[in-house]
């Protein structure tokens, strides 16, 4: 083994070409201010021996002597040159393998056996090594190809890339991240293909690509990954778009697919209001998606069932609401069902269609979706300094809202006459109502107000309405104040951006607002029925006179929405925000850099100016229990969960005035429930339990609850205040969302691929990819450093000569 061999073994980095330089250092302090006094120190203390030995030591020979002044020379050097702490510095010039990653899926869509032809079968069977191509050969799940493909004897693509690459594995299979994979033989870096393929399982509920490659980019250091290469259906079914990670992940992406790009297969989707009102006209709409089925007819049905209803009034199965048959021609076709509800409560409606033969999948034939069917109303409160055009335009809007009305907007408005504040059920005569009136709002605008005329209390109100119960806010910039005003106030923490206490408005150039890729598929901010229509419309605001800039954008938690097209904020890189959006605690704020939305009327009339501002207060309001509602709230953390999950049930409990009560409030000292598990006993009541509910802080009750039976729960928990019981429903199904799809995501696996500078293949040519993965070959300089005092070396070497030179001495009889 040759010296530049050595020193790469030593350091453990491979392929070292050569060593350009090794330099000693020390690394005491006081050696390395003065690295000379070390050589002088030693050569007095080389003299020190020999004067010793020769002349004080002369009853032995003077051979002998000199061995042993050498020996004493030597030791005492040694010693003080570790006091000295060496340090040997070792630069060495290496052109390492590259690393590639391989990302394989774990989801429960990879156990799905695939209806294939029999030339679609046996060009499978022999791509993943499998011998028996015949078809008769059984059937197979698309992870069971993958386990054949990366443990085949012959031409094994894992092992060929591992020959000249580093390779690390991975699984995703959870909606947080990836697992790394161990997967090399014992005590040899080998990568053993068995293994592997022991590893390669289906359990995982949820498809989360984008999560998985945002964990991806925080587990590679930046320029040591080469590329990727991803086995998967790309069934995408929750979490982050793919896309913005995949691109910010800064290296190639190569995806191999496996599972077919059409199939004979017909799901729904429901689309519902997620509020409807009692008595109030909606639409239902059906999406019928289908493959294979061209001319084919089918009957979609569309039922209602009422959560925690009597079977008396609606049966287990559902009130019909409607039921059409169609014939199948376009890939998706909308099926609508007019609903006037006549009750009130929380609703399931499932819309489904029968099996048909060769459907792989079936657990997509059917569609449900919750809504609340209320006998109220959103209530909005509006404070402005001034009436302005946003100010009449929203009113009017609202007004006619058919969840707002007359009686859920309500305004502060600073200017109006005190009587009028007074007289008039349209005006609030106060900015600080009580709590109990204050916090059943559920949205807050907030428009072009001075520092002095926002107080205290109402500010420290807002924050906790948004913080702690969940409500909307949305802060309209104007002309005449700015948000600048918000700068020592506590409201200027909630905000989207940072505001600057000394900002102007800025009117010295025209502008188009610019909407970001974030903006452009944000649901409130889509005008129009399709993309196109969404960018028409937001074109008709024209060109803005003016906006009020910020210092810049909140750093945590904020999605820019729409920004200034050539402005920047104080860092000289980040545009100016014009629209944005933050959570904050519960609830969410949304901030706008002008007050002039009211130009999308121009046109199209008040189409779209209603729909922005309609789906705002929709995103808002709904997210949370309405009204007075907020005071007491039974929830859990998902309203479907798997049969083995578990529960989180929280109980927001406050009373009439909005405080927040403890466990000392309830009999016992314990807040109790009932939960009403599926299945009914002979005489026909619920089966239920008790469970305490234990509190986690103020306000705050919680507990963890395993299912296991699927159907539908239910959870009872009586309002200290009101002695009225709050239900809560969740599912517990068996069925997979996996399950919903029976085909591979050809345009996701591309659009991954191109994103990120890739390729993509199929199982049958994934053996291309040596061929086309060559990235440059990389030279790494590292300059490697060990302390030389350290080493086993040194301290052998002062016990040996310590040991030779007390024998020498023995020997000459030398005391």
């Amino acid at each position: 083994m040759n010296v530049t061999r050595f020193f790469g073994h030593w350091f453990g980095l491979e392929n070292v070409d050569s060593v350009d330089n090794v330099a000693l250092t020390f690394g005491a302090p006081w050696a390395q201010q003065g690295p000379a006094w070390v050589f002088f120190a030693c050569l007095v203390m080389i003299l020190a021996s020999f004067i010793f030995y020769i002349r004080y030591q002369k009853r032995t020979k003077l051979g002998a002597r000199m061995a042993l002044a050498t020996m004493r020379a030597l030791l005492l050097c040694l010693i003080f040159i570790i006091l000295a702490d060496p340090v040997v510095s070792v630069k060495l010039v290496s052109h390492p393998r590259p690393l590639l990653w391989l990302l394989f899926d774990g989801t429960d869509s990879m156990g799905i056996e695939d209806e294939l032809s029999d030339v679609e079968r046996t060009s499978l069977n022999l791509a993943a090594g499998i011998k028996d191509t015949t078809s008769s050969a059984a059937k197979m799940s698309r992870q069971g190809y993958i386990q054949s493909f990366v443990k085949q004897p012959d031409a094994n693509l894992i092992k060929q890339l591992s020959e000249k690459y580093r390779i690390k594995t991975f699984r995703f299979d959870r909606a947080d991240g990836v697992q790394a994979l161990d997967v090399s033989k014992t005590a040899s870096e080998e990568i053993d293909t068995e293994k592997l393929a022991t590893q390669l399982t289906t359990g995982g509920q949820v498809t989360a690509i984008g999560k998985t490659l945002e964990d991806m980019s925080l587990r590679h250091a930046s320029g040591n990954l080469a590329g990727v290469l991803v086995f998967s259906d790309f069934d995408q079914n929750t979490g982050p778009a793919a896309l913005g990670p995949a691109k910010r992940l800064g290296v190639p992406l190569y995806t191999v697919g496996i599972g077919p790009e059409a199939a004979v297969d017909i799901a729904v989707d429901l689309q519902a209001p997620l509020l409807m009102k009692k008595a109030e006209r909606a639409t239902l709409i059906a999406l019928v998606r289908q493959t294979g089925l061209k001319g084919q007819s089918v009957t979609v049905r569309l039922t209602a069932r009422k959560l925690g209803g009597s079977s008396n009034a609606i049966d287990d199965l559902g009130i019909p609401i409607g039921e059409k048959t169609i014939t199948l021609d376009d890939q998706l076709q909308p099926v609508e069902f007019p609903y006037e509800p006549t009750d009130t409560g929380r609703f399931v409606f499932t819309a489904a269609i029968d099996p048909l033969p060769a459907e792989v999948v079936q657990q997509n034939n059917k569609a449900e979706r919750e809504t609340n069917i209320r006998d109220d109303f959103l209530r909005l409160m509006f404070v402005e300094y001034e009436p302005t055009w946003e100010w009449r335009f929203i009113k009017e809007v609202f007004h006619r809202d058919k969840l707002v009305g007359m009686r859920g907007f309500r305004t502060y408005l600073r200017s109006a006459d005190p009587k009028v504040r007074e007289t008039n059920e349209l005006f609030l005569p106060t900015l600080t109502p009580k709590r109990s009136e204050f916090f059943a709002n559920d949205v807050i605008f907030l428009g072009d107000m001075p520092t002095a005329t926002l107080s205290t209390r109402f500010c420290e109100m807002t924050k906790e309405f948004v913080n702690t119960f969940g409500g909307g806010l949305v802060v309209m910039a104007g002309p005449r104040f700015g948000p600048g005003e918000l700068a020592d106030t506590p409201l200027a923490d909630m905000l989207p951006v940072v505001v600057d206490p000394d900002g102007r408005i800025n009117d010295s150039q025209e502008f188009r607002i610019k909407l970001t890729p974030e903006g452009q598929i944000e649901d409130f901010m889509q005008l129009g029925n399709t993309p196109a229509e969404s960018g028409k419309a937001w074109d008709t605001l024209g060109k803005l006179l003016w906006y009020q800039p910020v210092a810049k954008v909140h750093p945590v938690g904020t999605t820019v929405l729409a920004e200034h097209p050539f402005d920047k904020t104080i860092d000289g890189k980040t545009p100016q925000p014009l629209i944005a959006v933050r959570r904050y605690g519960k609830g969410q704020v949304i901030y706008i850099g002008f007050n002039e939305t009211w130009r999308l009327r121009r046109k199209y009339g008040e189409q779209h100016y209603r729909q922005f501002w309609g789906q705002m207060i929709h995103r808002l309001g709904l997210s949370h229990a309405l009204g007075s509602q907020k005071r007491f709230v039974v929830r859990t953390d998902r309203p479907q969960y798997q049969a083995d999950d578990k529960v989180t049930l929280t109980v927001e409990a406050y009373d009439a005035n909005f405080e927040p009560l403890n466990e000392a409030t309830f009999p016992e000292k314990q807040l109790k429930a009932e939960l009403y598990r599926p299945g009914r006993p002979a005489e026909g009541a619920e089966a239920s339990q008790p469970i305490t509910i234990s509190q986690l802080r103020e306000g705050v009750f919680e507990t963890r609850l395993p299912v296991f039976d699927s159907g539908e729960y239910r959870v009872s928990v009586v309002d200290p205040v009101t002695k009225e019981p709050s239900e809560v429903f969740f599912q517990v199904t068996s069925v997979s969302a996996e399950r919903r799809s029976a085909v591979r995501n050809v345009a996701l696996q591309s659009q991954l691929a191109a994103t990120s500078g890739g390729k993509s293949y199929t199982l049958e040519t994934a053996s291309q990819f040596l061929k086309d993965f060559q990235p440059q070959e990389r030279t790494e300089v590292s300059v490697q450093t060990f302390e030389i005092w350290h080493t086993w070396f040194c301290f052998t070497l002062v016990v040996v000569l310590m040991l030779g030179e007390w024998l020498l001495r023995k020997w000459c009889n030398l005391s």
